[in-house]
């Protein structure tokens, strides 16, 4: 494989910084590149100067932005160097001082300011050091590197002599254009994860007839489409040889293997050719990140806050085949190895972390049922489509990315309609501290019960649940911690991508049931101000207990006034769930049930349809009264006529 001059991923323009101690030659190394000569009486900081989009291989321009080290500009210096793509970083040649400082101050405090742009360390005036003192460039600065990773590489050039000037700055716009770190662990010499997952995935789409091995008319393939340049047959030859000889197992009797493709871009990033594999990447769509660029990702926009974003039918029955795909033994559940091979084609796997770890029902031996795997992509949809979308792909999604995803109606008119086509509906979860929360999403994945531990986040739980007549939908449970509830309920439109709250209290506690039952009455509140009203359930929990006194009759006279159904009693502790999630879906798909209302939000509908019935009744009336017009005026226009 060899690469020309590759795509920028898409940056129109590269600003680097130059700093360093005074007298140590910066503003004359600008004005030697700018002008391809050594300008006399050049002033002490230089205005910004622009390098033409022409000036190196990869045509975007460059701004060369001069500062001062002096005390009293200090706060521009900070402001520029955050601002910087690229920071080079001057010691003189002639001055060892200057070197010695580039460690203890230069270099810590631009770790102390956490710019994270790549540096370039440049030794200026080389043409000053006497021969003498003349040291190998690695042997001086080889510990420096190593103790700061963030240094992309080293040189030393002479303005007078216009030694190496150019590249300087050719390597600065490399680092930022191309740069090593997302590619490449120095510290390991091997590939980053991200990288090789990339790669992997890039080879996994070169290789179509999937036999494990790119053969010839594949790898000329890859190479025209990153390269827009064939490969000659003794090119290839050369390639298998060149990887035959490091790396036996990359080479086989079908071709180029996935250990020699990623064997080639090491030795690619090892000889400084990293503008190769990154002409790959983005190629096929990777940012600098190593993600695929959002471009690729059309994820629908939704125009409304209660609409929602959910998998299309098509993406469902890939997502089952690949499932089938990965279960190698056929036992219908995804031991976390396979999981992650599933996904070895994705910068990582998307549910390790939270709010989908543990999220979704598996076996004793945590291994991924079928239906949990599919709840794992409904709730990262509901959560963060553009995300789902793009692992979605990573994983083998071949289809067109646009039918992949759809938006739903909006929840306000399923609550007119008084019916919905969701398949996944978000409930969520409010009770006091204790009163059970946990436990009922613990039951709804099928887990045992375990001993109070208190919830000082947000949590989820999904799964689908099975209704009669086959229908299978998917319903996830959000927890809302007690301290978060405020804080959630101040957004006006907090309500807006819900389907159902339900309220859990423990039966045995008055304090707890009191406390739910302002949740309540704080939710049904909002509801009524924002439009957003949503069906609403209480739980009592902890049903095995006694309660307290009281705690059939208040309840349910609280029930009876906000107009929703009766407490559902559940022991989690002995099993005793009283079908309490399909209650909670049926809910949610019958939306216009359930709401409750408060009295006084009770009259505030009374009287909007009273005065829409007022104007319905002003609207006819003055209709009777045109027609009445029209049809006196015509009977007197009739009249004269005929006399």
């Amino acid at each position: 494989m060899a690469g020309g001059n590759t795509a920028s991923g898409g940056r129109t323009g590269v600003r680097i910084v130059v700093a360093g101690d005074r007298f140590t030659g910066k503003s004359s190394l600008i004005a030697a590149v700018a002008t391809d000569s050594f300008p006399e009486n050049v002033p002490r900081v230089l205005s910004p100067t622009r390098l033409p989009a022409d000036f190196f291989p990869d045509r975007v321009p460059i701004t060369i932005i001069d500062t001062s080290s002096a005390p009293e500009n200090r706060g521009k210096l900070i402001d520029e160097l955050k601002r910087a793509d690229a920071v080079v970083l001057t010691y003189a040649c002639d001055q060892p001082l200057t070197l010695s400082r580039l460690s203890s101050t230069w270099l810590e405090e631009l770790r102390q300011l956490e710019i994270k742009a790549p540096i370039i360390v440049v030794g200026c005036k080389l043409d000053l050091r006497p021969d003498s003192e003349a040291v190998s460039l690695e042997q001086v600065m080889g510990p420096t590197m190593q103790r700061y990773r963030e240094i992309e590489t080293c040189i030393e050039c002479s303005a007078v002599t216009l030694m190496q000037v150019p590249d300087v700055f050719y390597f600065a716009q490399k680092a930022v254009l191309h740069p090593t770190s997302p590619l490449f662990d120095q510290e390991n010499q091997a590939l980053r994860p991200r990288c090789e997952r990339a790669l992997r995935r890039i080879f996994l789409l070169c290789d179509r007839d999937m036999d494990g091995a790119l053969n010839d008319a594949e790898l000329n393939d890859f190479q025209v489409k990153c390269f827009n340049a064939p490969l000659q047959p003794a090119e290839i030859v050369g390639v298998r040889r060149v990887v035959q000889e490091k790396k036996k197992e990359g080479v086989n009797d079908l071709g180029l293997t996935l250990e020699g493709f990623l064997f080639l871009h090491t030795l690619f990033i090892d000889k400084g050719r990293l503008e190769t594999t990154w002409a790959v990447l983005r190629k096929f769509g990777y940012d600098d990140e190593l993600k695929l660029r959002d471009d690729l990702l059309p994820v629908p926009s939704k125009q409304a806050s209660d609409q929602s974003i959910e998998l299309t039918t098509e993406a469902v029955e890939f997502l089952r085949g690949i499932f089938r795909l990965f279960d190698i033994d056929n036992h219908g559940a995804l031991r976390p190895a396979e999981l992650d091979e599933l996904f070895s084609t994705a910068p990582e796997n998307p549910w390790h972390e939270a709010p989908y770890k543990d999220a979704a029902e598996r076996t004793t031996q945590r291994n991924l049922t079928l239906k949990g795997f599919l709840s794992e992509w409904d709730l990262m949809t509901l959560l963060d489509p553009k995300s789902s979308l793009a692992n979605l792909i990573y994983v083998g999604y071949g289809g067109n990315p646009a039918s992949a995803l759809c938006v739903t109606q909006r929840r306000t008119v399923d609550r007119k309609k008084q019916r919905t086509e969701r398949n996944v509906f978000h409930c969520l979860v409010f009770g006091p501290k204790n009163a059970g929360k946990s436990a009922l999403l613990n039951s709804f994945l099928e887990r045992p019960f375990s001993i109070y531990n208190p919830t000082i986040a947000e949590h989820y739980a999904a799964n689908v649940v099975d209704q009669v007549l086959g229908n299978k939908k998917t319903l996830i449970l959000h927890e809302m911690p007690e301290d978060g509830v405020k804080k959630f309920l101040s957004n006006k439109e907090s309500l807006a991508a819900c389907d159902v709250a339900v309220f859990v209290y423990d039966s045995s506690d008055k304090y707890s049931w009191k406390r739910t039952c302002e949740m309540l009455l704080e939710v049904t509140r909002l509801g009524e101000e924002s439009g957003y009203g949503v069906p609403c359930l209480l739980v009592a929990a902890k049903d095995d207990l006694d309660p307290f006194t009281m705690a059939v009759q208040d309840p349910v006279t609280v029930c009876q006034d906000l107009g929703i159904e009766a407490p559902i009693a559940v022991s989690m502790k002995l099993g005793e769930t009283n079908n309490v999630f399909c209650r909670i879906l049926s809910a949610a798909e019958r939306p216009h049930l359930n709401i409750p209302e408060t009295e006084a939000g009770r009259k505030r509908k009374y009287f909007r349809q009273l005065f829409s019935h007022s104007l319905l009744f002003m609207s006819v009336g003055a209709a009777f009264t045109v027609v009445g017009v029209a049809a006196f005026r015509a009977y007197t226009a009739r009249k004269n006529s005929s006399s």
